[in-house]
């Protein structure tokens, strides 16, 4: 693996570094703007200088490119040439020079976490890092022998995968998690999906484990893990077809875990947090079903989702009456097509049953009391919690001074109730909502970008120095996390944030 620099990020020199510990833009230079970027890199020029080859990076060869005309940087595992980016990285060139020639994952995180590099930067993909194997004795010609907790492991460049107590043959059809014909229990159609595949590869604190859908229709709702004692279990609907990683991992992490989905290329990243700062020499060994592609049919996997209930509307005037025995409970689920849960749900008749769980959730109302500014931070369907804490804060708070929505979303057409939303902010002057969209069309003339230290601090600013505030945020793994540590960076205690998780 490849250690990450111990350099702080941004640089201790950087334009980026400001006296209030937070992040601020560099000045571009005319004609280095988001817009120019994009039309570079649809411009059909190599910004590679590898004339659209992909290769495999040693460790040694990326140390090589760390000059700021030859620069390349490793995130993920995979490479990127961001010579050709410099001038047209909002953060300046310091910040990408401090990654220069090396491993930028953990560097890339603590800054830009939510943003989908894998899109920024496609032109500019080198290839995938070489991972030398963790001994260098040779058994077999192309494949060599660990021992993990009892078990033989079998490690092949560029990714050592998993222990296993199979021989020989199993061993080289487990490798780098591509999927063998015997595991796919139903033959595919011709129409059905391709197989599937996954690596892993980790840094001194997180192991991340990536699966390779090959499917351009994956998000979020077509993914289930679960963690449970040594047992890690990930699932992926793919058309009719469910994919499964079951493993027992070598090591302990940590409860808390994230999944992303990168939807344009259908890979998906699962980040574990280890609870020792270790190096792994193999993932785990497989469970029951590892690395199988079954149809959905004969899973029987049961799903269960959390949902946040919401009131009908933002405005009293619009409420139902409401019945005897509180008949009436009001979600707003967004329907994902090639979902495991939600197209479901869309099928559902009147008449027909669901389960519902008890009420979850560490929210107090005593977080109100004499409340002078709340600031909601939502991204998509994380949403859904605000409108009661809305509704409630904007009726129930003698103190409340005022309130202020920031609502990110990638279009215009994902923004959940602008309409009443905007109607809210114009009938109650307490309120205001602001939307940013990180995949805007060029009429838009509103906030664009990602979760910031420079939207925030303009955002957060107390009705009076000494106001009482709460903060709530709730959306995407990667953006909460992302926004708590932005929040702290900004000196907001923990008494005045509060996180909406799943």
């Amino acid at each position: 693996m490849l250690n990450v620099p111990s350099q702080s990020f941004p640089g201790p020199s950087s334009q980026q570094r400001v006296s209030s510990g937070g992040r601020s833009k560099v000045p571009l230079k005319q004609g280095r703007s988001l817009m120019d970027w994009i039309r570079l890199t649809k411009s059909g020029k190599d910004l590679t200088g590898l004339k659209g080859r992909l290769i495999e990076v040693t460790e040694e060869e990326l140390k090589k490119h760390n000059k700021k005309d030859d620069c390349w940087i490793c995130i993920r595992g995979f490479v990127y040439n961001v010579s050709p980016y410099m001038e047209y990285h909002p953060g300046g060139e310091e910040e990408l020079m401090s990654a220069a020639g090396s491993d930028g994952t953990d560097l890339f995180d603590q800054v830009h976490r939510w943003v989908n590099y894998e899109s920024m930067l496609k032109e500019c993909l080198v290839g995938r890092m070489a991972v030398k194997p963790a001994f260098p004795k040779v058994i077999h010609s192309r494949f060599q022998n660990e021992k993990c907790h009892g078990h033989t492991f079998v490690s092949h460049l560029p990714f050592s995968l998993l222990c296993t107590d199979a021989d020989y043959h199993e061993e080289k059809r487990l490798l780098n998690g591509m999927l063998p014909k015997s595991q796919v229990t139903d033959p595919l159609a011709k129409e059905g999906p391709s197989s599937p595949s996954y690596d892993w590869f980790q840094t001194d604190a997180l192991v991340t484990i990536v699966i390779y859908t090959k499917q351009k229709d994956i998000n979020l709702d077509s993914v289930i893990a679960d963690h449970r004692d040594d047992s890690f279990r990930a699932e992926t609907v793919i058309k009719d077809y469910s994919y499964l990683i079951h493993i027992a991992l070598s090591h302990e992490i940590q409860e808390d875990f994230s999944v992303r989905v990168v939807e344009n290329v259908g890979k998906i990243e699962i980040v574990l947090k280890k609870k020792e700062n270790t190096s792994w020499k193999c993932l785990g060994h497989p469970l029951e079903n590892h690395n199988s592609l079954i149809p959905k049919k004969d899973t029987g996997t049961e799903i269960v989702k959390p949902y946040t209930p919401v009131s009908d509307s933002l405005f009293s005037e619009f409420k139902e009456p409401v019945l005897p025995n509180n008949k009436y409970i009001y979600f707003l689920i967004k329907i994902y097509p090639a979902g495991l849960f939600t197209p479901e749900l869309d099928h559902l008749q009147i008449g027909d049953y669901v389960s519902v769980s008890n009420p979850e959730g560490n929210f107090k109302i005593s977080q109100f009391q004499d409340l002078e500014d709340l600031f909601l931070l939502a991204a998509g369907t994380g949403f859904t919690p605000m409108v009661k804490v809305l509704s409630y804060a904007l009726t129930n708070i003698p103190s409340l001074r005022k309130v202020k929505l920031m609502f990110f979303n990638k279009t215009e057409d994902d923004i959940i109730w602008r309409s009443q939303l905007e109607k809210l902010a114009f009938k109650d002057k307490r309120f205001d909502v602001e939307f940013v969209l990180s995949v805007p069309t060029s009429e838009w003339n509103s906030k664009r970008g990602y979760i910031s230290p420079a939207l925030l601090s303009e955002f957060l600013k107390r009705s009076l120095d000494t106001s009482k505030v709460l903060i709530c945020i709730c959306g995407p793994m990667p953006f909460t996390e992302q926004g708590m540590k932005l929040l702290h960076d900004l000196n907001f205690s923990k008494d005045e944030i509060h996180s909406f998780t799943a």
